[in-house]
């Protein structure tokens, strides 16, 4: 039967059958068309998929349990996209495969797979990398970790065409602002991270001498090579941050080794005498300076002292001489009896009085007893007793040698 659509799903045969010669169709009159209409379209397609969905369930379900079993599972789907980031991670949200965004720490939500999904960066974690050594542990001594050398990657040309043996350690980590970096411009960013810092070392190593490489270039050296790692980094757009690096040997190779440690303790030791000998001008210079003004500060006093007591001794000339011109006699008795208080003041003294020649009760002639007051009174009593003891045997050795010489004479 001829097929034409008149609206209402129906086919009818109008006579004009496109197939058969004679006829309107594709070699003849084409038949008017008939006007579209949207909503009929819509209903007849509902009412079919309905019917055709009650048809193909099975006995006993209901279509509208299966509808919201359907919506509940995907509530369910869309429920499964929250998820949590730790403090120390930063989500990136993906949909389809394209980055959308990142989430901080804190409960998030994306799209659930396989729409959506969600990759976790540790962006504070350190990370390390060991070049030109590795570390490994021995299954029988977990606690114990063994240095494995790598010398393709440790030994180095120098500027002045000189090996050196160095192996350091870089110290990274994510860069929190710019995480989509790290995930997505690099792969392998372990590996790149440790080729450029390889790179990077042989760079300022060939560009430096290998014996200030050995003795004081070695502070200058760590610095240098991170910003240039931090820098190569940066142009390939990583996201990734140089935290240090840290020298852990550096070495020449290992046949002339023993000569070159002799040359940087030779350098040590100049270092190390050169400091003492400025330690030693900073500690006795000052005490020279102060020696040096304690000496001038003393002379100076000695010099006021001198003047002083030569103004004085004149001036006590002066009045002496001006005396002595009122009573000449009175005056050098006078001055003769203090010259003798001040040259026979300290010594032991005996009295012998030649007019009378009276002596004591033993006959000594001329010999007058003599009692030291100022011995007998001491300040300690036995002291006193012992001075006085001491006294009183001296005078009585002066005593006879006072009477030999009496008799001799």
């Amino acid at each position: 039967m001829p097929w034409i659509n008149n609206g209402n799903g129906s086919s009818q045969d109008d006579g004009r059958d496109p197939w058969k010669p004679g006829k309107a169709g594709p070699w003849g009159q084409r038949p008017e068309p008939v006007p579209f209409d949207f909503r009929t379209m819509m209903r007849q397609g509902k009412g079919s998929l309905w019917s055709r969905l009650h048809d193909h369930l099975p006995d006993g379900w209901n279509l509208w349990v299966v509808a919201a079993t359907v919506l509940g599972a995907i509530l369910l789907w869309l429920a499964s996209g929250f998820y949590t980031v730790r403090p120390n991670e930063i989500g990136l949200n993906k949909v389809f495969g394209r980055y959308t965004g990142k989430a901080g720490p804190g409960l998030n939500y994306n799209l659930p797979f396989p729409v959506g999904s969600v990759q976790l960066l540790q962006v504070t974690d350190r990370n390390t990398i060991n070049i030109g050594f590795t570390v490994r542990v021995d299954p029988r001594h977990p606690n114990v970790p063994i240095h494995y050398e790598l010398p393709e990657e440790s030994l180095m040309l120098t500027g002045d065409e000189n090996i050196a043996d160095v192996k350091f350690v870089v110290v990274w980590q994510i860069d929190p602002l710019h995480p989509e970096d790290f995930a997505f411009n690099v792969a392998n960013q372990r590996e790149t991270v440790k080729a450029v810092a390889e790179s990077a070392m042989r760079e300022v190593i060939g560009r430096s001498q290998i014996q200030r490489i050995l003795t004081a270039e070695r502070k200058v050296i760590e610095p240098a090579v991170q910003a240039l790692i931090q820098k190569i980094l940066n142009d390939y757009q990583a996201g990734v941050l140089i935290l240090q690096v840290q020298l852990q040997s550096v070495d020449p190779p290992e046949q002339v080794v023993a000569a070159f440690r002799d040359v940087t303790a030779a350098q040590q030791d100049l270092d190390r005498m050169r400091n003492e000998a400025e330690a030693y001008a900073n500690r006795i210079v000052p005490e020279a300076r102060g020696a040096a003004a304690a000496i001038l500060a003393e002379a100076e006093g000695y010099k006021v002292s001198a003047i002083a007591e030569a103004n004085g001794q004149a001036g006590r000339f002066n009045l002496i001489y001006d005396e002595y011109a009122k009573a000449p006699v009175v005056t050098r008795q006078r001055l003769y009896l203090e010259t003798l208080e001040r040259v026979l003041g300290g010594l032991d003294k005996v009295f012998i009085d030649t007019k009378t020649g009276q002596g004591t009760a033993s006959g000594l002639q001329g010999v007058l007893p003599y009692l030291p007051l100022d011995r007998i009174l001491p300040r300690d009593e036995g002291e006193g007793s012992e001075a006085f003891g001491k006294e009183t045997r001296g005078m009585e050795t002066r005593g006879s040698e006072a009477a030999k010489a009496g008799d001799t004479k």
